[in-house]
């Protein structure tokens, strides 16, 4: 059976976790600095904290942004539900939003709408490594946390920018990670960089950067993502373009393949313009159907939605959000990742090309 997710760790990002428990040195340290000075240079932020969770990193943020306690934090009901438990556990109340069915994403019109329900800060998750309409979201004037664990990598090109250290000027683009006052890059087992567990927050700008510093340099080692996971992340850092290189190129192949059926992907921007983070498919019919055909071809799928927001929603509360209700029953998961193999591929094509 070929499973939904594997893993990308190979034997560099084995050794570098071996020696750091050869060393004896597995508490937060020299390779969580390593680590982050590695993603600064890669993305080009100002500052950066590793930390044991996405709720760790998310609670910092909020503190620095200093949002009063109560306030309204919209989320996408396609968001990870991890975010709508954390944030009621933060003593804030949750707004969530509907979707775009061709996307999965928020739009500018939603958000604007969460608004005016009273909406004060945006939690924006970057689903299937898809990028919103960042440009008309920041345009809107709420503060914004970008969620870049599916869309490290991806950007996006805008007609006019005001520049920043995360920013192409002369081409017009711009990071994911770079829209928001904060962003939280989650290294949990199924995002696009692991380390098996725990989030960086990054801070785009140095006056944010600033701020968040002075609550970050008092943070307990409890909360600080220790040396053990800063290895794997670290390697897994380095190793995103080669990886990067083999979904995109797999990607292509079941891209043509579901044109030839009777289900469809998102709508995303080709080339760079967005993360390969998994093979997505909005079905034509069921969820049973698709499975027990595919699980016939040894070809494994899983809901894409089953840990998100609207999944722990009730059935009365779901029904406020008929595009992300929809997509959340019918859309699944296909297995791709580096590892792969143009064979194994080639046999999920056809499974793609043929499904009911």
């Amino acid at each position: 059976m070929i499973q939904t997710f594997s893993s990308t760790i190979r034997r560099k990002e084995m050794d570098a976790v071996l020696t750091c428990m050869v060393d004896e040195k597995i508490g937060p340290g020299e390779l969580n600095t390593r680590f982050i000075q590695t993603l600064k240079e890669q993305i080009g932020c100002d500052g950066a904290v590793a930390f044991r969770s996405p709720t760790i990193a998310l609670s910092y943020a909020l503190r620095a942004l200093n949002l009063e306690k109560g306030s309204q934090i919209m989320v996408s009901a396609l968001a990870p539900a991890w975010q709508y438990k954390a944030i009621e556990d933060l003593g804030y109340e949750v707004l969530v939003l509907d979707v775009c069915e061709e996307t999965g994403l928020v739009t500018a019109d939603i958000v604007r709408d969460g608004m005016v329900k009273g909406g004060r800060l945006l939690l924006l998750h970057e689903t299937n490594g898809i990028l919103p309409e960042l440009d008309k979201i920041v345009e809107l004037g709420v503060p914004l946390i970008e969620d870049i664990s599916q869309s490290y990598g991806a950007v996006f090109k805008e007609s006019s920018i005001s520049e920043t250290s995360a920013t192409d000027v002369k081409n017009n683009l711009r990071k994911a990670g770079s829209f928001g006052f904060f962003s939280i890059m989650g290294l949990e087992e199924f995002d696009t960089i692991t380390g098996g567990g725990g989030a960086v927050l990054i801070a785009p700008l140095r006056k944010e950067w600033i701020v968040l510093k002075k609550y970050t340099d008092l943070a307990p080692k409890t909360d600080i993502l220790p040396d053990i996971n800063s290895a794997l992340a670290w390697i897994q850092l380095k190793e995103f373009l080669r990886n990067e290189e083999a979904r995109k190129k797999f990607f292509s192949v079941f891209q043509r393949s579901i044109l030839s059926g009777k289900n469809k992907t998102f709508v995303r921007e080709p080339d760079e313009g967005s993360t390969i983070w998994s093979f997505p498919v909005v079905l034509n019919g069921n969820y049973k159907d698709a499975k027990q055909y595919a699980n016939k071809k040894d070809v494994e799928i899983r809901q894409a939605y089953s840990e998100s927001v609207i999944s722990i929603l009730s059935d009365e509360q779901s029904s406020n959000f008929k595009c992300a209700k929809s997509l959340y029953l019918r859309t699944v998961l296909f297995p791709l990742y580096p590892r792969l193999g143009s064979e194994t591929a080639t046999k999920i094509a056809k499974v793609l090309g043929t499904l009911p």
